[in-house]
């Protein structure tokens, strides 16, 4: 009933674990049940090591959260060392997010993660920094670019995770797929800021982060539905606030094919065996057989 594809892949429950949320995956498998899981995205790696932001780097904001993290890592060849080696002891297919400051970074990282065993590679194109202040994410030559350095390392399947910031995130959607990505992560955080009203400081020492949580959710799904709409057969997988099975459903009608979740892992680290057994008992009431019974599913007035 929950099996479902994505892109090549065929997964066995719509549930994926987000990228930034689980770290390594092999750490948090001691404190969460991997099996509720389709797919587990490890935190993002870079060529080499970055340091982060200073602290704070978290914070939060309302029912959501603020993070500034800056994908501190320690690149791409002790990723392999230290934590490749345990990939084939998890119980779920894990997939490596690779981030970089240029297009042939991505693909150097890409390599490294291809050989250290991960099952598909997810190109985070929504959190690095270039050096004009922007990120791939926001322009479509830059992300194809980035892309297609990827496809030309590894033959194994591509995600290209995406912005809600980006002014035409149709068209980006559609640069990247022509570049070689076999699916569209929709979406990472919104850009956000928070001040403490008595030390007067920012809430998050670089003031700007990515704000995610159950308010992200319509900016997602509003994102979800413009992709689907705009790129037909583009596999969607969508990312934004899901706490609950009611919220998956949400995305499969929108238009997408499986979900990442993500900060609710923060509150609850075993968030996705109760999700799973919402989603199925959503099913049966519904009379649902399928997951893909549900994708693109909605009905305008």
């Amino acid at each position: 009933m929950l099996e479902c594809r994505v892109g090549p892949l065929t997964l066995r429950s719509p549930l994926i674990a987000a990228a930034g949320t689980l770290g390594s995956v092999v750490d948090f498998s001691r404190v969460a049940d991997l099996d509720a899981y389709g797919a587990a995205v490890a935190k993002s790696v870079a060529p080499e090591p970055w340091p982060g932001r200073d602290r704070p780097r978290m914070a939060p904001a309302g029912s959501g959260m603020l993070n500034g993290i800056g994908i501190q890592n320690g690149g791409i060849v002790e990723w392999g060392r230290t934590i490749g080696a345990g990939l084939s002891d998890l119980a779920v297919p894990v997939w490596g997010s690779a981030v970089a400051h240029e297009a042939e970074g991505f693909g150097l990282v890409a390599a490294g993660l291809e050989q250290a065993g991960v099952a598909a590679i997810e190109v985070n194109l929504s959190c690095p920094n270039l050096e004009d202040g922007t990120i791939f994410a926001l322009d479509a030559e830059r992300s194809a670019g980035a892309v297609a350095a990827v496809r030309a390392a590894t033959g194994l399947p591509i995600g290209a995770k995406l912005s809600p910031n980006a002014a035409d995130i149709a068209g980006i959607a559609s640069a990247v797929a022509a570049a070689g990505a076999d699916w569209v992560v929709l979406t990472n955080t919104v850009l956000g800021a928070g001040f403490d009203p008595v030390t007067r400081r920012p809430r998050l020492s670089g003031v700007v982060g990515g704000y995610s949580g159950p308010p992200l959710k319509p900016i997602a799904l509003r994102c979800v539905w413009e992709v689907a709409r705009t790129v037909p057969g583009l596999p969607i997988v969508g990312c934004g606030g899901i706490t609950s099975g009611e919220d998956v459903v949400e995305y499969l009608l929108a238009g997408a094919c499986a979900v990442q979740i993500g900060t609710v892992h923060f509150a609850e680290p075993r968030a996705a065996v109760r999700i799973r057994r919402e989603l199925t008992r959503f099913l049966e009431a519904q009379s649902v057989g399928r997951i893909s019974d549900l994708v693109g599913a909605a009905v305008p007035w």
